[in-house]
This record gives C-alpha cells, structure tokens and sequence, in this order.
C-alpha cells in the first residue's frame, strides 16, 4: 500500500524518468550476458559455443532427419505393417457381437498392436540384422542402410498386395511398366498395399457377420410371432450371441485366422 501511495504521488515526468532509468539497467544487463559466453547463475549455466565444425553441423542435420522419421513412425507401423487388418477385423467383431463398447478401444488397439509385434517379428528381425546393426557398427553408411531396411518391409507388402492395385498406382503415378518386382517404386507399392489390406479385412468382416446376422433374424422373428414388438432384439439377441462366441471359442479362431492370413 506504501509502494501504491508512494507511485500515486510521482509526477508524470517523474514516473517516465523511472522506467527509462529500468530500461537502462535492463539493457546493461543484457549486453553483459552477451559479451561473456559463459553465463552462470545459481543453478543455472548458459554456454554459448561458436560455430561447429562441417562434421558437427551433418550430424545435426542427420538428427533432425532421423526426429522427421521418428514423428511419421506411427502412420508407418500402422499402414505398412498387418495392423490395419488386425485392427479393422477385431473392430468389426465388436459390432458384430453387438457391443460397441466392450472390448473397449484400448484393449482393441492393444491386442492389434500385440498380434501386429508378433507376425512382423521375422521382418523386424531381418531389417536388425540386414541394416540397423552394421549401420550402429559403422559397417555401412547411412543411404546403404535404409535400403537395406526397406527391402524386407517391401518384401512383406508384396506377398500381400494385388497386382491389380499396384497397377492402379503404376497407371495413375504415370511409371513405365516395371520389368521386375524390384522394379516397383515404393511410392505406388505403398497405398496398393493400404487398400489391399482395407479390402482383405472388410473380407473377413463380412464372414464374421454372418453367424451373428442370422442369430439377429432369428431372435427378431421369434419375438415377432410373440407380438414383444415394444422388446429391443438386439437386447435378446446379446446374450445368444455372446454364448455362441463364447462356445465355438471365438477369440481364438479368429486370432487364429489373422495369423494365418498372414503366413499364406
């Protein structure tokens, strides 16, 4: 309040004289933290170093490569890897099943995630071998590397691509007809991968849907004939279909398949 009081009482030229005066001393002490390049406070130490050698400025910028990768790791795991199959079959038994909810969508995620570590482990396995280990052994350099590293992973797309989809990218990208398979660029091998994927899950799904279809009509026409029209089907039909998934054991014949589908 004294502090209050006491600046109520300065004359306008006198309040402009001060924060001139702050000014001032903020300015000296800036220019003194520039002119020392070692700066340290309690706690605190502010190095500034000059220039780095051609060497120290390529390995930032392979940094900043390798931080651009890492941030477009996620799209990569989940389009070119099996976990968009994985993950759009397992989320097509929830709605099959008639609980949207249950399994929720961590654990759907998860398990996809899960099945999708263990049917690429043999490709992750080879890319460690092939390109990630000599490269940190400095046997190869980086450019040889990831070649290396994208041809199991192209390998893998392959086997379960349509030639029809990867002509579809070759005809719309504008590319000459490729002589070999290696000859497919990776930029048209990639989305003829994604909807190859999108076609074999919804596939499944379809399958999948069937049993539970039917144990929908069923129940809707028997309550039907009942006349419990006021009565949900889809609450009769829950439990059925829980038993029936429950019985034939579905969990594992349906991990079974996606495992499968793979190997093949």
């Amino acid at each position: 309040m004294k502090i209050k009081a006491w600046l109520t009482g300065l004359s306008r030229r006198q309040k402009m004289l001060m924060i001139l005066a702050v000014l001032l001393l903020v300015s000296l002490v800036l220019s003194g933290c520039v002119g020392d390049p070692n700066l340290s406070v309690p706690g605190v130490t502010l190095t500034i170093e000059p220039e780095g050698q051609p060497k120290q400025v390529t390995s930032g910028v392979q940094l900043l490569v390798l931080l651009t990768v890492l941030s477009l790791a996620p799209a990569i795991l989940i389009l070119a890897t099996s976990f968009t199959r994985i993950v759009i079959v397992l989320s097509m038994l929830r709605s099959a099943i008639g609980s949207p909810t249950i399994p929720p969508n961590q654990v759907v995620i998860g398990l996809s995630l899960l099945l999708t570590f263990f049917i690429m482990s043999p490709v992750y396995q080879q890319v460690d071998q092939t390109a990630i280990q000599p490269y940190l052994k400095e046997e190869i350099d980086q450019e040889t590397a990831f070649k290396k590293a994208v041809e199991p992973v192209r390998a893998f797309m392959l086997a379960h691509t349509r030639e029809k989809d990867i002509q579809l990218f070759l005809d719309l990208s504008g590319e000459p007809q490729p002589q070999t398979v290696e000859d497919i660029p990776t930029v048209a091998l990639f989305p003829a991968f994604v909807i190859s994927e999108l076609r074999t899950a919804f596939t499944m799904g379809f399958v999948i849907f069937i049993p539970f279809l039917v144990i929908d009509l069923v129940v809707s026409s028997v309550l039907l004939s009942m006349g419990m029209i006021m009565l949900p089907p889809s609450l009769v039909a829950l439990p059925f279909k829980l038993l029936l998934f429950v019985m034939v054991d579905g969990w594992y014949l349906v991990v079974r398949s996606l495992a499968l589908s793979f190997l093949q």
